[in-house]
């Protein structure tokens, strides 16, 4: 399915309403002057409120488990706005809350 690309100026929550940012982005790609991420980079999680009663913590990290399939970046799939999640240690996905409008990739 087709998706704006996600970038370092792309807000991205857990499901919980942390702020997540790419750790490592793709510097040979810019969008909006800025790099994108593929889905080989965590995410990096930070503010997570979520504590549950068995104890297995906030959201910590997020990755990315389907991204693009015909746009590659460094030989990696692009992280789009209509991929799969998964955080860690919760299991909830991550949340692209508002992306750049410009490039769609498939």
């Amino acid at each position: 399915m087709p998706g704006p690309i996600l970038h370092m100026g792309a807000t991205v929550l857990c499901a919980h309403g942390g702020q997540a940012m790419p750790t490592v982005p793709s510097p040979r790609v810019m969008v909006s002057g800025m790099p994108i991420a593929t889905v080989t980079a965590p995410y990096a999680v930070a503010g997570c409120p979520f504590v549950t009663p068995a104890g297995n913590g906030p959201c910590v990290t997020g990755q990315w488990i389907v991204g693009t399939v015909r746009v590659l970046s460094m030989g990696q799939p692009v992280v789009i706005q209509a991929g799969v999640s998964i955080c860690v240690p919760t299991g909830t996905p991550l949340v692209p809350v508002a992306a750049q409008p410009r490039v769609i990739a498939t």
